[in-house]
Parts: C-alpha cells; sequence; structure tokens
C-alpha cells in the first residue's frame, strides 16, 4: 500500500504522459546498462613481436580484407597473357605481296612501252635515267593509291628500284618464293617475339634460290616486311579473366569463436593485424557495439511502447500496468544476468537453470496473455545477448530458442483458472518441455555427451520450470498488494466461501447472503455476455452488500418471522440506517484491505437512487421533504461491472417480491427497471451502450426465468 501511494504522489506531481515517458526512459536505461557488459568489446595490450599472454578469440566473424586483397592479387597474376590468333594475317600480307609484284609489273609494262618509243626516237641516257625515275614515282603513286597499307614508309627506294629493274623470269621466280615461304610460314601462329626467328628462316630460304643479287636483297626486305605477328596479345580479355580469378576468390574472414592467437606465441604483424581489425587493441575500441545495442533497446521499447499505448484501459491503470512489466522484466534481466555471472565461474553450463517462464507467467496473470507472449518474445532476445558463450558481443540462438519456447509454455500451460495449484502444474509441464528443449538442442548439434551430463541437463530445464512456478507465487502477492491489481487468481481466492467477511454475512444475515449469491449469478451472466469481466462481477456482488451486516434486521431478506422495525422508526431515521449500508460496507471493505474495484462496487451499486418507499412516506407524513435527502450518496456507477451490479441488485429484489413471476411480468419488470435507471441518470458515468443493455436485459430475463419457474403443486 505504501508503494501505491509513493506512485500515487508521483503521478501527481507529473502529467500521465510525463510519467508514462519517463517510465519507458528509464526501462530503456536500465536495459541498455545491464546489457552494456555483454556488448563491450574485450580490448587486450598487446604490442607487435610480443608474447601472448592468454588465448585470444575472435568475437565474431569479419572479413580479412587485407589478406582478402592479397588472395586476389595472387589469383590474378596467376592469370596467363591471353593472345588471339588471327588467321586473316597470313592472306592479307600475301595478298599484300602479291599486289606489289601486280604493281610492279604494270609500271614495268609501262615503262617498256616508253622506252621502245625514246628508242624509236634516239632518246640519250640521260633521258632513260629520267624515264626509271618516273617508274619509281609511279609505282610509289598506285603502292600508295590503292593498297591500304602504304608500304611506302616501310620499303626503301632502293628495294622498289631494284624490282623495277628486275627482268620478267626474275622478278616472276622472286615473287613465286616470296609469296610461297610467307604463306607458308604465316600459317602459322606467330607471337610478337617470335617474329624475329621467323624472319630469318625466311632470309635463309630466300638466299638458297639462287636469285640475282639485287633481287634477292630486295626479295629479303619485302620478306622482312611481310612477316609479322598473328597471334597478339589481347589486353581486354586478358584483365577480364584477372578480374574473373580475383571474383571467384572467396572472402577470407575471421571467424566467431576461431582462435587469433595462442597464449605463449610471439605477435607477429599478421597476428597483430588481425587484433587491430577485430578491434581488440587497446585504445582502439569498436562504437558499433554500443549502436547495435542502442538499436536493439529502441527496438525493444518500441515493441513494448506501441501495445500499451493500444491497451484499452484507464491511463491509471495503463500505468499500473506498464511499472508491472517494468519492474517483472527488469527483474528477469537481472536474474539472467546474475545466472550468467555464475556460470562463467562454472565449468558446467548452468544458463538452462534460468527460470524462463516466470516472467511471462506473472505478466499473463497480472496483466493478460499478449503482454505475456511479448515478455516471452523480448527475454528470449535479451538471454541471447546475456548468454553469449563468454565472448562479447555474440549472439546465442539454441539460449534464445529455449527461453521462448519455455515462456510461452508457461503461458499456455496456465488455463484460466489461475488457482494456485494450476500455477504449479504449469511449473511442472514447463520442466517437461525445458528438459525436450535442451534434448532438441543437443541432439540437433549432434552433441556428444556423458551419461553423467545427461542427468545434468535434466535436472536443469526441470528446476527452471518448477523454480518458475514457484517464483511467480511467491512474487504474485507482492504485486497485486503493492499495485492493488486484481488479478484472476485473486478473485477466485476472494470468491472461496471461506473467506472471513462471506462468513460473516451467511451467518449474521443469511437472507443477504443469499440474495448476494442470486445477485452474482445474474451479473456473472450479464457481464459474460456482453464481454466484460465476469468473475469481478460475481465476486463484487458477494461483497456489495457487506454493510448489512451491521443491522441485519433493518433489511426485509433477513426479517424471518419478526417485525419489520421501520414500522416504528421515522422515514428519515429509516433512511439513515439504510444508506448507511452502504458507507458501513466501504468501511468494512477497507478494514480487510479488500481490492479497490470490490471496495467501489459496494460504493457505487445503488448509485444515486432515490429510496421511493421511505420517500413517499415522508412526504405523506411531512409535506414538504427535499428528495436529495433521501437518494443515496453515491458516486454512481463508473464501470460496466458495478453499472451491471447495480441494475441485478435491483431486479432481483423485485423480482423476488412479485406473487406470480411469469416470463411475461419478469421481462416488464426488468424493462421498467432499466428504463427508470436510464432516466434517473444512473448508467451516465459508465462506458456502457444501449446495445450492451439489451443484451443485459435479455440475460437477466432468461436467468431468472430459469430460477422463479412454475413447479407442481404437490398434493397434501
Amino acid at each position: 500500500m505504501y508503494f501505491q501511494k509513493y506512485i500515487k504522489n508521483i503521478r501527481k506531481i507529473l502529467s500521465y504522459k510525463l510519467f508514462t515517458a519517463l517510465v519507458f526512459l528509464v526501462l530503456g536505461l536500465l536495459l541498455f546498462a545491464i546489457l552494456y557488459t555483454n556488448v563491450k568489446p574485450e580490448t587486450y595490450d598487446m604490442e607487435l613481436f610480443s608474447v601472448a599472454d592468454k588465448t585470444i578469440r575472435s568475437p565474431k566473424t569479419i572479413e580479412d580484407e587485407e589478406k582478402t586483397a592479397e588472395e586476389r592479387k595472387k589469383a590474378a597474376g596467376e592469370v596467363e597473357d591471353v593472345y588471339v590468333y588471327k588467321k586473316e594475317v597470313a592472306q592479307n600480307r600475301v595478298l599484300l605481296l602479291t599486289s606489289i609484284f601486280d604493281f610492279v609489273n604494270e609500271v614495268n609494262q609501262e615503262g617498256s612501252d616508253k622506252k621502245k618509243k625514246e628508242e624509236e626516237e634516239g632518246k640519250t641516257e640521260k633521258e632513260s635515267t629520267q624515264l626509271t625515275a618516273s617508274k619509281l614515282a609511279l609505282l610509289k603513286s598506285k603502292l600508295t593509291a590503292d593498297v591500304t597499307e602504304d608500304v611506302t614508309e616501310t620499303i626503301s627506294d632502293q628495294t622498289l628500284t631494284q624490282l623495277l629493274a628486275a627482268g620478267p623470269d626474275e622478278l616472276e621466280k622472286a615473287r613465286s618464293i616470296l609469296i610461297n615461304n610467307v604463306e607458308a610460314i604465316m600459317n602459322d601462329k606467330i607471337r610478337e617475339d617470335q617474329a624475329n626467328k621467323i624472319r630469318s628462316v625466311l632470309i635463309d630460304r630466300i638466299k638458297s634460290a639462287n636469285l640475282d643479287k639485287n633481287v634477292e636483297n630486295a626479295s629479303i626486305e619485302l620478306g622482312k616486311y611481310a612477316i609479322i605477328a598473328n597471334e597478339v596479345f589481347d589486353s581486354g580479355l586478358t584483365e577480364e579473366r584477372k578480374q574473373q580469378a580475383m571474383d571467384e576468390v572467396e572472402p577470407v574472414k575471421i571467424l566467431q569463436g576461431q582462435i587469433v592467437v595462442q597464449e605463449g606465441h610471439l605477435i607477429d604483424r599478421d597476428i597483430y593485424r588481425q587484433l587491430d581489425t577485430l578491434g581488440l587493441l587497446k585504445g582502439k575500441p569498436s562504437v558499433k557495439p554500443f549502436i547495435g545495442l542502442a538499436i536493439f533497446v529502441l527496438l525493444s521499447i518500441g515493441a513494448i511502447y506501441i501495445p500499451f499505448t493500444k491497451l484499452k484501459e484507464p491511463e491509471e491503470k495503463k500505468q499500473s500496468y506498464l511499472l508491472i512489466f517494468g519492474i517483472v522484466f527488469v527483474g528477469a534481466i537481472l536474474v539472467m544476468k546474475l545466472i550468467s555471472l555464475v556460470a562463467g565461474l562454472d565449468q558446467y553450463d548452468i544458463s538452462y537453470v534460468f527460470p524462463a517462464a516466470m516472467a511471462p507467467m506473472l505478466i499473463r496473470v497480472m496483466v493478460n496473455e499478449r503482454f505475456g507472449l511479448l515478455m516471452a518474445i523480448i527475454l528470449a532476445a535479451c538471454g541471447s545477448i546475456v548468454f553469449h558463450d563468454g565472448i562479447s558481443g555474440t549472439i546465442d540462438v539454441e539460449i534464445a530458442l529455449y527461453i521462448l519456447f519455455s515462456g510461452l509454455a508457461g503461458i499456455i500451460f496456465l488455463s484460466d483458472k489461475n488457482e494456485r495449484f494450476n500455477l504449479l502444474r504449469a511449473g511442472m509441464l514447463v520442466s517437461v518441455v525445458n528438459v525436450l528443449l535442451i534434448f532438441f538442442l543437443q541432439f540437433i548439434g549432434s552433441g556428444q555427451m556423458t551419461n553423467m551430463e545427461y542427468v545434468y541437463f535434466i535436472i536443469n530445464g526441470a528446476v527452471s520450470g518448477i523454480l518458475s512456478a514457484v517464483l511467480t507465487m511467491g512474487i504474485l502477492p507482492f504485486l497485486e498488494a503493492g499495485f492493488g491489481i486484481l488479478s484472476t487468481m485473486r478473485l477466485i481466492e476472494l470468491s472461496n466461501p471461506n473467506h472471513p467477511l462471506l462468513k460473516k454475512i451467511l451467518i449474521e444475515a443469511p437472507g443477504t447472503y443469499h440474495h448476494s449469491v442470486m445477485v452474482a449469478n445474474l451479473a456473472e451472466l450479464a457481464c459474460e455476455a456482453i464481454g466484460a469481466n465476469g468473475l469481478l462481477a460475481r465476486v463484487g456482488a458477494y461483497y456489495h452488500d457487506i454493510g448489512k451486516t451491521t443491522r441485519p434486521h433493518f433489511f426485509i431478506e433477513n426479517q424471518m418471522n419478526m417485525e419489520n422495525p421501520h414500522n416504528k422508526l421515522e422515514p428519515a431515521t429509516s433512511k439513515d440506517i439504510i444508506i448507511a449500508h452502504v458507507t458501513d460496507g466501504v468501511a468494512e471493505l477497507k478494514k480487510h484491505k479488500m481490492p479497490k474495484e470490490i471496495v467501489d462496487i459496494a460504493e457505487q451499486h445503488h448509485g444515486t437512487t432515490l429510496l421511493k418507499f421511505f420517500y413517499y412516506k415522508a412526504v405523506e407524513i411531512q409535506g414538504d421533504v427535499e428528495e436529495s435527502d433521501y437518494r443515496y450518496p453515491g458516486p454512481k456507477p463508473q464501470f460496466i461491472e458495478a453499472a451491471v451490479i447495480s441494475l441485478a441488485d435491483c431486479v432481483e429484489a423485485a423480482v423476488r417480491s412479485l406473487n406470480q413471476p411469469t416470463p411475461e411480468a419478469i421481462k416488464s419488470l426488468v424493462d421498467s427497471i432499466v428504463q427508470d435507471r436510464l432516466l434517473d441518470g444512473q448508467l451516465n458515468e459508465c462506458d456502457i451502450t444501449m446495445k450492451q443493455l439489451e443484451i443485459i436485459k435479455t440475460t437477466f430475463c432468461e436467468t431468472l426465468g430459469g430460477i422463479f419457474h412454475s413447479r407442481i403443486e404437490y398434493p397434501k
């Protein structure tokens, strides 16, 4: 109760929105602080060429970019240069030589005609020399004009002159030898570095042909010119194959858990570079893990925030649920953290002892099933970070699955009855699920376990389930008392007939007890029909008239074989006694520290209705009477369950007073009572619709019809 007062004081200072924002902020900061050490990279004070004083493993899988680049460069270097054989080169060179000899023959033919004419005209030797020069010029012009390759830039004028000066037979012989040999040689693949050697072979063949010296020299120059490389280097294809070889090289990775350096080994340049790449050297910490943790915290808080904003409850109740969720969540994380620290000191893995179903079951009971599922999911995600196999910044998927399915099992096996024994039964079933989960995780990983390890893991799983149930049963009363939350389990306990207040009603006001049970039946069925809390309505109805135990005989249902004491009292006195049962009941319930909802039902079940009997009696006696003096102090019903109990209370008493409670009479009476309450404004302050009222009336009529059905009159 002190905790509730403390929270209320904070709420008075802060607005609802600011208070909610503060809760989420604190929750996020606590989550970040708790998980900080689990993601903080462990760094080492290592020097190059020093000896490692401990074995260091990689905390994550990361690409070794420098090593990858070296391997790709090596793969590219192993690719040989690509040469492309061009078969058309041989044909082109032969055609080129053929064209040269053809042009020489043409020029010589034209020159012969001119020479013959000059001889007939008696031209001098000087003029003959001019003729030779003109032949050379003509040949060069033909070669330049008709040949795709300008051979005059490479072949000397002397060579061309020697060809022009050769006789037809000698020229034809040279042509045949040169073209045949060039064609034969060029049909083989020739690279640039082989060209000179091939030219030497051609020269030897020309020299062995016994040509005229001048023709031989000219043929040699033409042959050297004709022989070129026909297998050329393809830079584009070479680069393409080198790139392909580089692409085929898989990135070199440092794997998570891989030993980077063994204790006692020398830290060479390669190891030092790997330590630097992993961010394990002091002075070079990485901020990425903390950014990742901040993102995780934001996602987790967001996953909690959105469902809470959509919760259709009063703001105060939503905040209470939020505080419960936050406290249970942080508590579960702290337990998880404690177990992980102990597990680090032990040679055995005790992470499976963590009571994974505790928090989801608590939230399932205190809030609802949806938030229990949310708790199981977020706890599983946190567990994967906390239980990280001793390697900072890693994620343990196995423990995440274990926590998730264990939490889900706790929610599923916890039935709606929610008795204390049901919690223990759920815990035992969770133990079975835990053991099966552990075997699943071990078998799917082909783990080799000894018989003792099997026993050890079975004990761990069983303890986790039982511990979840025990802790839930132990923590639940403190949460219920601290936040004033009326859980289903608490309602079931309050509905026990052996409760002191119910026994008091039964003994001191048996008629009231019977009336309360009848009202409880009506209210529960009506609430369930409209989707309200039927159990709350039943329990609230049990206690709504507890105030009548102060003066039980002043209420008609407890007057058996006795005169009505109100017949001897003034209307005002009777009114005070009747109205007092509300305030007396509230005081009695508060004295026994009953939940707020039960107290509210007792306080609101009459609203501000008029005590018509005593009011009209007073008017008859006194004449002028203030109507407000004969009304209950209220307040009017503030929530659906209180409104339904208010209607059921009036309906049950009215129907009981009918001489012949036929279905038609019951329906007419129920309609008139509900209509009267509507016109009197008694239902204005609760969130109830006309459609729900129609369902409530139908349910009342069906239930009362079953209770007050016609009976066969037995013979005397």
